[in-house]
């Protein structure tokens, strides 16, 4: 395999469409270091595995000897990323984002080599264009051509407002291509109508279009919608490595090959041989406690990853309890209270519904041993007992 082939097959790793290939190919026989980008507006104070996603992809590029640039949207941020919303988002102040961003700095570093990584801030030239650099901006695109943006046809169509300011957010993100002179932009498959923008920006400016790249999203422990803190379905960077090698070992095993290509850094060769090995008798189990302890150790260590591995056989495989666990102490009326209710008000659920769907999965075990079978149990005045629901969530609950 030659370097370019082997290039190709490093960058192509885990990513769902790449507009156009042949242009990245003739960028790359040029010899020349790329311009690579991805923009991040720090809307939340903490990063999930979700977002690595493309932060793995630049280290790619940048282990390829690429000039990488982790972009902070401190403009964009105050203005609120409509992808994906069926509403307007609530916008952030300066100061908000401006703390979010020093926490995306020292997070990203754990991934990216931070002597061989430019930070930039789309403030700096967008605090320079001015109201009426930002009404020429607008005058390049229609309200017809933003309309076809999938997210804001279906608001258009359903009813829904679109604020005017929503329209900006693609433009903006365009432009910061056009100010950096990107050659590469990465970014989700949800991000499609924003890159393109920053394409056809940059042919309007005179610069060689940049080629965008766009990974998928990746699925949380449900394995069904992308991982997001408001579903409650992520693994935080910031976790406890105790609680990222549970959450890791919670997903199905199916997923586990997704994780893989789109979060381990092992060679492909590596990952086929797994897969190989469980086609013929290997436990999957093993095999994804190899990725949890690749993970742990990025983001903490080596010794963290082992102590969390063996936290983990002691608490699940040995059917263990963990030592610390929270205290709740719930009133409950004469009668008692519905276990349903006692799971929600403990924090085990976030819904009486999800503590009747896991119920009825078999999820729900109290002290350990006894298996909640009926969602209609009543849980008497003066009990005291471990409740847990799956294999990471429990709390000792006393109900007065």
């Amino acid at each position: 395999m030659s370097d370019l082939e082997n290039a190709l097959a490093q960058i192509k790793r885990g990513a769902d469409e790449i507009l156009l290939e042949k242009d990245l190919e003739e960028k790359l026989k040029s010899g020349k270091p790329l311009k690579i980008k991805a923009g991040f507006d720090p809307t939340a104070p903490d990063l999930h595995l979700g977002h690595t996603v493309l932060i793995n992809k630049m280290r790619t590029f940048q282990q390829l000897g690429h000039e990488v640039i982790f972009l902070i949207g401190d403009f964009t941020g105050l203005i609120g990323d409509p992808t994906g919303k069926n509403v307007t988002r609530k916008p952030l102040t300066r100061e908000q984002i401006l703390e979010n961003a020093e926490t995306y700095k020292q997070q990203v570093f754990k991934i990216l080599d931070p002597e061989k990584t430019t930070i930039a801030f789309n403030s700096t030239w967008m605090d320079k264009l001015g109201a009426a650099g930002m009404i020429k901006l607008a005058a390049r695109q229609t309200v017809a051509r933003m309309l076809e943006r999938d997210d804001f046809k279906k608001r258009y169509n359903s009813g829904q407002s679109i604020a005017i300011h929503e329209f900006l957010y693609p433009l903006v993100q365009g432009w910061d291509s056009v100010c950096m002179e990107a050659d590469v932009e990465l970014g989700g498959t949800d991000q499609r109508f924003n890159l393109l923008m920053g394409r056809e920006l940059q042919k309007e400016e005179g610069q060689r279009p940049q080629t965008v790249l766009m990974m998928p999203l990746l699925e949380g422990l449900d394995g069904v919608q992308k991982m997001s803190k408001s579903l409650n379905n992520y693994i935080g960077i910031t976790d406890a490595p105790n609680d990222m090698f549970g959450k890791i070992m919670s997903i199905p095993d199916t997923l586990m090959w997704r994780y893989f290509d789109l979060l381990s850094f092992r060679p492909l060769e590596e990952v086929e041989q797994f897969k190989t090995d469980i086609e013929a008798g290997a436990n999957p189990r093993d095999t994804k406690i190899a990725l949890a302890k690749e993970i742990i150790e990025r983001f903490h260590d080596e010794a963290s990853a082992e102590s969390a591995h063996q936290d983990f056989i002691q608490r699940f495989q040995k059917n263990a309890m963990p030592d610390e666990m929270p205290e709740v102490e719930l009133t409950a009326p004469e009668e008692g209270l519905r276990i349903a209710n006692l799971l929600k008000d403990a924090g085990l659920v976030n819904s009486t519904s999800n503590a009747m769907q896991m119920i009825k999965q078999g999820a729900v075990k109290i002290n350990g041993e006894e298996k909640v079978s009926d969602n209609r149990l009543m849980v008497a005045k003066g009990t005291v007992a471990v409740f847990q629901v799956g294999k990471r969530k429990f709390a000792r609950v006393t109900v007065s």
